[in-house]
């Protein structure tokens, strides 16, 4: 009877390290996971993810929860979508209550530039049957009524970009679900587990190091997220990424006020609010590079300043807690998918502030990519190769905020 009540484990305690495995991923986030649980989909179950923390440590369990698909280039806007379309059948595919919330997604203009702008990403997502359209402040008002419209605004909304599939879900139960499928499949879980070096023979990598010992691989992907230029190198791979701190905060828990995830890229900022009530917001990178995640005090004063403008209901809610995670990011702000000059070593890297929704559709292709070692084609504009061939795929004007 006791065994009826007995928990259970989300995935098997950590065993020891095997000499070799068919492929070795490096990071334990929502990318790594979700890697290996569509690797052993395709019946590829000699897999060990290692993550140097706890699992869902790194960006995976420090984003704001946003997803969206409304991107400015064919590329990611097909990218984003394809991810999108997966996140809906994640929760009955995993048996995993992921809390999706599909509440639409509204990117504020304030400027007859802006409005420019959004109307151009409205054309490139319809083209690509991405539903978002670009509307006035009259049905912004339906959509969010607590918020203020002021025409006397130091920002006053002329617009917005409306993109009804976008939304929030709970970044944890997606890693959780990821890990707990791979799990079930057979891949190794192996937390606490640092990534020290590689050891390299020609084009390919034949060892991973790490701080429980030396470990054979026949395909090694790095889904490090802020990690990815530092574990790339090791493999004697130079990515042209730079890395910066992102900052959110929340808000004690308050009445529900918004059910619509707020961007504004001339403002510098996203709200949404969650289950629980708290008030979740966050702003652009910091503009200095560094691996130090402590929050800072103009980060803030700024948020603070832009909200209340907002949302000026929130004058009297207190701040709950703030953190800082890792971003890495690329020249065209696109991201770094797929393989390398070396034969046998794959690279999730250069999301940014975009990785967390592009989770499924990644674990998916790269696996495929793994299995096969041939690219899919949604992923083939975003190879690292790009850089040599000036085939940019430029996501900033859909970058000027960072969801």
């Amino acid at each position: 009877m006791r065994d009826l009540f007995r928990t259970r484990r989300m995935w098997r305690p950590r065993s020891e390290l095997k000499r070799s495995y068919e492929v070795v991923i490096i990071g334990g986030g929502a990318h790594g996971l979700a890697t290996a649980y569509y690797l052993q989909k395709m019946g590829i179950t000699d897999v060990a993810v290692l993550e140097k923390g706890y699992i869902g440590s790194g960006a995976a369990g420090r984003n704001t929860t946003i997803l969206r698909s409304n991107y400015k280039t064919p590329e990611g806007a097909r990218f984003y979508d394809a991810s999108l379309k997966l996140y809906d059948q994640l929760a009955v595919e995993l048996s995993f209550n992921l809390l999706f919330s599909k509440c639409g997604h509204l990117t504020l203009a304030h400027s007859d530039r802006a409005m420019f702008v959004m109307a151009n990403r409205a054309e490139v997502n319809r083209l690509n049957r991405i539903d978002s359209r670009l509307i006035g402040p009259e049905e912004i008002k339906q959509l969010a009524p607590a918020m203020s419209l002021s025409p006397d605004a130091t920002y006053p909304v002329m617009g917005a970009l409306y993109h009804p599939p976008g939304g929030i879900i709970r970044h944890d139960a997606v890693v959780w679900g990821f890990a707990r499928g791979a799990d079930e499949g057979g891949v190794e879980i192996h937390p606490g587990t640092e990534v020290t070096g590689m050891q390299r023979d020609g084009d390919r990598i034949t060892a991973v190091q790490t701080t429980r010992g030396t470990v054979a691989a026949g395909t090694v992907l790095s889904a490090t997220a802020g990690w990815s230029s530092l574990t790339a190198a090791m493999a004697g791979v130079a990515l042209p990424i730079t890395t910066h701190i992102l900052q959110a905060c929340v808000t004690e828990p308050v009445k529900p006020l918004l059910d619509v995830v707020i961007v504004s890229s001339q403002m510098h900022v996203y709200i949404s609010q969650s289950d629980r009530g708290e008030f979740v917001m966050g702003a652009e990178i910091e503009p200095w590079t560094t691996y130090r995640m402590l929050n800072t005090l103009n980060f803030l004063q700024e948020l603070a300043r832009h909200t209340l403008e907002l949302f000026p209901q929130l004058e009297h809610a207190r701040m709950l807690r703030a953190w800082a995670g890792l971003c890495d990011i690329s020249p065209d702000y696109s991201p770094i998918l797929g393989a390398t000059e070396l034969s046998n070593f794959h690279i999730s890297a250069g999301w940014g502030t975009y990785g967390f929704k592009a989770a499924p559709i990644v674990g998916k292709t790269l696996a495929e990519l793994i299995a096969t070692g041939r690219t899919p084609d949604l992923i083939a504009p975003f190879a690292l190769e790009r850089f040599y061939t000036d085939s940019l795929v430029s996501e900033l004007a859909a970058a000027a905020v960072s969801h």
